[in-house]
């Protein structure tokens, strides 16, 4: 049972961010679900953050997409080109742990957003960039998308059947994984300043965290010029067999990491034969003549519905069906994770969301649904600036908010 007298980690650490679409606020509202303060700031004259009005599920400045990225934050509407801006944001930053931003490389230091800016003004703020291309170089000033890192950084090259044409992931990873990579980077480096009084800049590109996700593939290459290639039946490359498997009635995936699944799989699906098999002895032997096994397995496993097939080998194989999205989200265990959040909207009624993986044991946040654009300007300026509401009216009127 939670200990409500705890609070959650990251509270009292507050973060302005510059941020839009995906992969930005992704990265925040991973450190809001753990109690940060997000200030997100959206541009008024381009009526704020894209995501608001991403189909299918839109409404006036708001949809199911924004939604998904911007729980339990604060918006508040500042135009970052105003002649007078620094009036407002410079303030802000005084009284904040770091500034984020998923601008185009080239904009944070034009933009005043980087750490030899802020730094004059405050020596601990942290200031951190996800880009597409990083802030230096000579694709710095190039946008950048999902879909086209997973082009640029050859994963396309090796996802799919062989014969098909390249194929992207299903979801947006490289938008999700940056993300998290530069919530882990940013609040590392908050660790630090509130240590030593020193603040930095950090940076993180698209292009970087897909390249790196090659992981040992990319290592492969690098040391041996391994040459990866589009397998069939989204086997994996070196353990055989570790792919889908077709069944009486769908699919199902095996994932034989150790030489007693394998023997265990083909054991249960009545083939022990296959087990003293020269030719799939051992992981090398079967990697030698997968074509040769896989078409036995296959033949094998579409003997029986997948339901039997999960029943016989749980616990002696590692194995799951695959789902449909909707199967998915029907799994006893997304209701024994508290994996779906519902949230209350004064327009969609009730927003049901996918919940953060990460849970801590004796504390936790009360999600609320993201905010309306420019929703918490009056709040922030008031309260965080001690601005008056002439003063407030006045910067409206002016364009700057």
């Amino acid at each position: 049972m939670q200990n409500s007298q705890q609070k959650p980690p990251l509270e009292g650490v507050r973060i302005i961010s510059v941020e839009q679409f995906g992969a930005g606020p992704w990265a925040t509202m991973m450190m809001a679900d753990m109690g940060a303060e997000i200030i997100k700031i959206e541009n008024p004259a381009t009526q704020g953050d894209v995501a608001r009005y991403v189909p299918p599920y839109t409404i006036d400045q708001d949809s199911v997409y924004f939604q998904s990225f911007n729980r339990n934050k604060k918006s508040i509407t500042l135009n970052l080109q105003h002649k007078n801006i620094n009036e407002i944001l410079h303030p802000l930053v005084e009284t904040s742990d770091a500034v984020f931003n998923n601008l185009r490389g080239d904009l944070p230091t034009k933009l005043g957003l980087d750490y030899a800016t802020l730094g004059k003004l405050k020596p601990s703020i942290v200031c951190c960039s996800l880009s597409a291309f990083g802030r230096t170089g000579t694709r710095a000033s190039e946008p950048g998308y999902d879909y086209l890192m997973q082009g640029y950084a050859g994963w396309m090259s090796i996802t799919g059947e062989p014969d098909a044409p390249p194929t992207k992931a299903g979801l947006s990873l490289v938008d999700l994984s940056g993300g998290v990579m530069a919530a882990l980077g940013l609040v590392s480096s908050i660790l630090r300043a509130r240590e030593t009084g020193i603040g930095c800049d950090v940076d993180v590109n698209l292009f970087d965290t897909a390249l790196s996700q090659l992981g040992y593939v990319g290592a492969w290459h690098l040391t041996k010029g391994y040459q990866p290639q589009r397998l069939p039946d989204s086997s994996h490359p070196s353990q055989i067999p570790s792919q889908v498997l077709p069944t009486k009635d769908g699919w199902m995936v095996v994932m034989c990491a150790k030489e007693k699944f394998y023997q265990n799989l083909v054991r249960i699906m009545g083939a022990p034969e296959l087990i003293e098999d020269k030719r799939f002895k051992t992981f090398p032997d079967r990697l030698e003549n997968r074509e040769a096994l896989s078409p036995i397995l296959k033949s094998l496993s579409q003997k029986r519905p997948t339901a039997e097939w999960l029943d016989l080998l749980k616990g002696q194989v590692p194995c799951g069906p695959v789902n449909t999205v909707e199967e998915a989200f029907a799994d006893p265990q997304v209701a024994e994770d508290e994996m779906i959040l519902e949230l209350d909207h004064p327009e969609f009624g009730k927003v049901r969301e996918v919940a953060s993986p990460i849970k801590i044991s004796d504390a936790s946040v009360d999600h609320i649904r993201g905010p309306k654009l420019g929703e918490h300007t009056e709040q922030v300026l008031s309260e965080y600036l001690n601005l008056s509401e002439q003063k407030i009216a006045q910067l409206r009127k002016d364009g700057a908010i």
